[in-house]
């Protein structure tokens, strides 16, 4: 299956790449704004240092101060927001179509000009809500810190996804202005980013746009280009064990992926194969562990892919009360061999492709979905009309090599394990051995 998005590209002066999409089906627009940059860039001593830049960029500059941005916004009923991620940074507004260049300059403002507010002040203030934010998300709800512990696990130390976006209190207390303003310099120069604007728009209005407004913005520096750091798959077991004010038990397997390509099929083999072992109720651990054993509520599988490194793959298993650990970790270990030694069968991979397929054209139907993924591949691989293709990269993945996928990267002794139990009430009696 070929899509046939609309795209048009153009480069700037100053390095930005620019792509739009027109689709007249209605009268609103997104314009989005991708940095290539995430917490893989963070320095050690300094993680969650993008986390707060994008906060920052929220405060003001030189021409739309303290909210403003919002506010602009709000008025001609548009929404917005921001996101930071391993390899990415995003920011996006979607609004009624003619609007679409007032986003385009409150962008292109604070691209050029975030760097005159930032102050110590609003630092302090930032630095105070990202670590309230963490608290809240993180490290004060049940499971919250099941992923800090997995990458620990999955990436050694030194890797650049071996920490999480979060980051941890105790960096983002020692942040510095100067340590934000650096990032700032190095990671959202133009030449390190892609504007993607789609919707109700004609393709060469946004294009001369995109060079009224973000055409004077100072090229900065050139970004060395870091290699990716790919491992093999993890020699042996490792697994953090954890006792916590949860409702019952969960169970989380986490393994390395192949790095992100377009070119080498191996992450959506990979993708497939955790589809087929947890992806819900048609996946193989669902009627193992649900239907027969009644051990777990559900079964949940994820993959991340990661173009720095490698991707992540991760099964998540939450255990019905009283269900204890071991039963589930030999139910996954047995349905991980037996997907690696032999080819699934054409109906389940049917259904696993049919679910990836499904989520990706519903991503791609909706404006901000398909800016996203057309300003991602235009970051990561330099094309953005990769978008138009995917559909068919996933469908011509064969059982051979979802058989070869798990057989490589999903073997039971790749596995990171992180369970978290019920801790016992103070005085009472341990919880089951898990």
């Amino acid at each position: 299956m070929t899509l046939g998005y609309p795209v048009a590209c153009h480069r700037l002066g100053n390095g930005l790449r620019v792509v739009v999409s027109e689709d007249h089906a209605a009268a609103s627009v997104t314009v989005h704004v991708h940095y290539d940059a995430g917490s893989r860039d963070e320095r050690p001593g300094r993680s969650g240092l993008a986390h707060l830049l994008e906060h920052l960029m929220f405060v003001g500059s030189r021409n739309a101060g303290p909210g403003e941005h919002a506010g602009l916004l709000a008025a001609c009923g548009g929404r917005f927001n921001g996101g930071t991620a391993a390899d990415r940074t995003v920011y996006f507004e979607h609004l009624p179509a003619g609007a679409a260049e007032l986003a385009l300059w409150l962008e292109a403002d604070r691209m050029a000009t975030l760097h005159e507010m930032l102050s110590q002040e609003l630092l302090d203030t930032q630095r105070a809500v990202v670590i309230q934010e963490k608290y809240q998300r993180y490290d004060n709800v049940p499971y919250g810190d099941t992923d800090q512990r997995l990458l620990a696990l999955v990436y050694p130390s030194g890797h650049p996804y071996h920490h999480p976006v979060s980051g941890s209190v105790a960096d983002l207390r020692a942040v510095t202005l100067d340590d934000v303003r650096g990032f700032f310099r190095a990671c959202y120069a133009p030449g390190n980013a892609v504007l993607a604007v789609t919707g109700d728009v004609v393709a060469k209005q946004v294009l001369a746009a995109a060079e009224r407004y973000f055409g004077p913005v100072p090229a900065g520096p050139a970004r060395p280009r870091i290699p990716a750091v790919v491992l093999e798959p993890a020699a042996g077991p490792a697994r953090d064990d954890a006792a916590g004010a949860v409702p019952s038990a969960m169970t989380t397997a986490g393994f390395r992926l192949p790095a992100n390509s377009v070119t080498d099929p191996g992450i959506l083999a990979c993708d497939l194969a955790l589809r087929i072992l947890a992806g819900g109720t048609p996946s193989r651990l669902h009627r193992v562990l649900t239907d027969e054993l009644q051990a777990a509520r559900e079964v949940r599988a994820r993959t991340a892919p990661r173009t720095r490194g490698n991707s992540l793959g991760v099964i998540t298993v939450p255990a019905m009360p009283g269900a204890g650990g071991a039963v589930i970790e030999k139910a996954l270990a047995d349905e991980l061999a037996r997907l690696g030694g032999g080819e699934p069968g054409e109906d389940e991979l049917a259904c696993a492709r049919a679910g990836a397929e499904r989520e990706l054209l519903a991503a791609l139907s909706a404006s901000t979905g398909r800016a996203a993924a057309l300003a991602y591949h235009a970051a990561a691989f330099g094309d953005p009309g990769l978008i138009n293709t995917a559909a068919s990269r996933i469908a011509a993945i064969t059982p051979a090599q979802v058989r070869q996928a798990a057989a490589t990267w999903l073997r039971p002794q790749c596995a990171a394990i992180v369970t978290t139990r019920p801790a016992p009430p103070p005085g009472g009696r341990p919880s089951p051995k898990e």
